[in-house]
């Protein structure tokens, strides 16, 4: 790789408890680390430690969360309430994408992490990959596309 080339980096922060999530959170992960795409570190934390400096460090961030009576996940709203007003300003413009996983339903989910990252300016650069009910090999080959096409977006400049 040209060493004038500046290595991106893309933040995965995802919950699980029951397993749905963190099959899809692997699969995004294999995707964006898949060895066809150069100049991307990938870093992965649960909400409960990611923080403002994952945040500043990134240049892309992908979210996951279960669905939970029509919210995302109590850990990944603990994650956006520690961190929002230290990076209302700093971080206008970051791309990110999203994956659910609900049992029943999904929308509730999308909705309310759509509304706390439009206040922080974000800008959505893929729709949602959502799963209602068992995850399947064809959900796992979307968060596969997820993520390698965040990681390749990032290294081709694109978002």
């Amino acid at each position: 790789m040209d060493e004038d080339v500046r290595v991106k980096h893309l933040l995965v922060v995802y919950h699980s408890r029951s397993g749905g999530t963190r099959a899809m959170a692997e699969a995004v992960l294999a995707g964006a680390t898949d060895p066809a795409v150069e100049g991307v570190e990938v870093r992965a934390r649960s909400p409960f430690e990611a923080d403002v400096a994952d945040v500043a460090w990134a240049d892309g961030v992908i979210l996951g969360t279960p669905a939970h009576f029509g919210y995302m996940s109590g850990a990944l709203k603990d994650f956006f309430e520690r961190v929002y007003e230290s990076l209302l300003d700093r971080t206008r413009g970051l791309p990110w994408a999203l994956f659910v996983k609900g049992r029943s339903d999904v929308d509730g989910a999308v909705s309310s992490v759509q509304r706390i990252v439009t206040g922080l300016a974000w800008r959505e650069v893929q729709p949602p990959v959502t799963v209602v009910g068992e995850v399947t090999d064809a959900d796992l080959d979307r968060c596969v596309e997820l993520g390698g096409a965040m990681a390749a977006g990032l290294a081709l400049d694109v978002f």
